[in-house]
């Protein structure tokens, strides 16, 4: 068919094979299968990608056959919400699914892009792990399971086939004695790292539980490889290599803190390898072995994919695809996301160029390292909290302990690779600042954040519906334009009080919540503002209530705010009793009069709800 097909005009052939492929007209040996081999929580830290002291073999010899990607990023530093951009293409803060292990609703048009290839007539499995924020349709695979295997397809069909390596993750970096053991028991001696000869990063201290995580962490990357060897081993026994496709990279960076779960490169750059058989070597951006520093996020990969596959991209698609017939232009910016992670909230965006990055975080009065139950059980952090208290930590390390953050940070990630030198401040790269403070700003109105809006708020406007059609529909009311005032106000400090004030009576809870919060980052010196959130205690909206009680807890009004507090424990939405465990957790010994309420709220319902609760009577007298 090809060989016919390569008599006629470039630009024809490429036309009528794409609607021969959608059709499915085109035989399974003219379309490439696709397999992804992932794995969860790794940044770069491979052979290939220079790490001298890791050990990954087969990845290594992928990458020798394969184009390797210098600049791939994920949009989460955490599994679900990169997840949910992935199988979706669209960014999570579009869908309302950026909050992790949130349960998003979509509309009815957006759909896992695999369901488009099985229109076209590939078969997809997903071996095995979703976790997508949201409730997935079975259209989405073919199979999804442990079993799920190219293998199980009908004769003549090509495939789209995913496999997802578990032993990377955070979970097991931190394990210990027989557990690690077992996890990592395919590992020769001469396999295993010596916790010795690891070479730490400067963010973490020389501590030996610091080192035996390292350690641990490039051993379940030797696991892993081990396995993606497996893989495509069995790819060439079916006789499928010639015909396949590969890509390899991991959900986000390295589980270990002040990496994952943030917006650093530490956290959003992943090893990205994709290996064109010689049949598809005309697709690839370079020969075998050669690296491309083409800028790719995992919101690209979905259109990717259907542009290999020759599936027209649907137009609600927010990423650029970067390979096949209906590649777009190189990108000139990578975004990132960050909101609630498991039991405490923050909003933090990103916005990185070859060079440069640029982060938001819209709460600077929350610090950086809030108590989330499952990151303190890594011993690394719990080395770091311990040393914090004893004065022995860096700056750079004991950065990651300040009580508040500045409303904006800057970084030559070139000059700066571990990104501990803010140049926000700095005249010099106040250009750079401005430029990527206004692509923040033109990125965050294009895709229609929806992060500006407290998650209480989120679901109570768009009950019943899709966040993502309401705000394009003109249907949820979203005043961004006067949160935005509200929360640029912060950048002027003290003398923003006055109008921070003034929106305190704005119409729009969602409004009065981020004057709010735009005075507690100011601490002491919004103390002039306290009888107006003093006043906000009796708001019609439980989530500015419950926002002012901790804008409170600054001027050591307790007694005010724990009635307040207490009666929120019981409110119908699981976020206004998260916001407000969180705001008793943060009074410490001073919650002890609710500590009736709170035993009760260990019979809530959210988990998160009770992690918060359990913490916060741990600290009672």
């Amino acid at each position: 068919m090809f060989n016919k097909l390569t008599r006629l005009p470039a630009l024809l052939v490429m036309i009528i094979v794409t609607m021969l492929w959608s059709s499915g007209a085109v035989l399974a040996a003219d379309r490439p299968n696709i397999l992804w081999i992932t794995c969860e929580d790794m940044s770069p830290n491979l052979g290939c990608f220079g790490d001298a002291y890791s050990m990954s073999p087969n990845i290594d010899r992928l990458a020798e056959r394969g184009v390797r990607y210098t600049q791939a990023f994920s949009t989460s530093g955490v599994c679900a919400p990169s997840r949910s951009c992935l199988i979706t293409g669209v960014f999570p803060s579009s869908l309302g699914s950026q909050f992790m292990r949130c349960k998003a609703t979509l509309p009815s048009f957006v759909k896992c892009f695999p369901e488009y290839l099985r229109e076209a007539g590939y078969y997809c499995t997903n071996n095995s792990k979703t976790d997508y924020n949201f409730d997935h349709p079975k259209s989405a695979w073919d199979e999804s399971s442990n079993k799920a295997h190219w293998r199980n397809r009908p004769d003549g069909k090509p495939f789209f086939s995913v496999f997802n390596d578990t032993v990377t993750h955070e979970s097991q970096i931190r394990s210990r004695g027989a557990a690690f053991l077992k996890a990592t028991h395919r590992l020769k001696p001469e396999q295993r790292h010596d916790p010795t000869k690891v070479t730490l990063p400067p963010i973490y201290p020389d501590t030996p539980e610091a080192r035996r995580d390292w350690a641990n962490y490039l051993d379940c990357i030797t696991t892993m490889d081990s396995t993606a060897g497996d893989l495509l081993k069995l790819l060439g026994e079916d006789g499928l290599a010639d015909d396949t496709i590969v890509f390899f990279f991991s959900d986000h960076g390295i589980g270990l803190p002040r990496a994952k779960r943030w917006l650093y490169d530490t956290s959003l750059h992943v090893p990205l390898i994709i290996h064109f058989p010689a049949k598809f070597q005309h697709l690839a951006p370079g020969k075998p072995g050669s690296t491309t520093d083409r800028m790719v996020s995992f919101v690209d990969f979905a259109p990717t994919v259907l542009s290999l596959s020759g599936v027209k991209i649907p137009e609600h698609m927010q990423g650029i695809p970067f390979l096949g017939s209906q590649a777009g232009p190189p990108r000139d910016y990578i975004y990132g996301i960050r909101d609630r992670m498991d039991e405490r909230y923050d909003l933090i965006r990103a916005v990185r160029d070859r060079r440069f990055k640029y982060i938001r975080n819209y709460m600077p009065g929350t610090p950086w390292s809030q108590f989330l139950n499952y990151a303190e059980q890594g011993p690394t952090l719990q080395s770091m909290r311990r040393l914090h208290g004893e004065g022995k930590l860096t700056p750079a390390q004991a950065r990651f302990f300040a009580p508040t953050k500045p409303p904006e940070e800057l970084y030559d990630t070139k000059a700066d690779p571990w990104e501990l030198r803010n140049l926000a401040a700095d005249p010099a790269h106040r250009e750079t600042l401005e430029r990527l403070r206004r692509e923040h700003l033109r990125w965050q109105t294009a895709t229609l954040d929806l992060g500006l809006l407290p998650e209480a708020e989120l679901h109570e406007r768009s009950r019943g519906s899709a966040p993502y059609e309401l705000i394009r529909n003109g249907n949820l009311k979203y005043p961004r334009e006067r949160i935005l005032q509200a929360i640029d106000a912060t950048y002027r400090g003290a003398p923003a009080i006055d109008d921070l004030v003034v929106l305190l009576k704005d119409d729009d809870p969602a409004v009065r919540y981020w004057a709010i919060v735009g005075l507690t980052g100011l601490r002491d010196a919004a103390k002039s503002a306290e009888p107006f959130l003093t006043a906000a205690l009796t708001d019609r909206s439980a989530t500015v209530r419950v926002a002012a009680c901790e804008a409170l807890r600054h001027f050591d009004q307790h007694d005010p705010t724990l009635s307040v507090l207490t009666e929120a424990l019981s409110h119908p939405s699981d976020w206004v009793r998260l916001a407000a465990a969180i705001s008793l957790d943060h009074l410490g010994p001073a919650a002890k009069p609710a500590r009736e309420q709170l035993e009760r709220a260990k019979s809530d319902k959210n988990q998160y709800v009770i992690r918060v609760v359990e913490h916060a009577l741990s600290a009672l007298p």
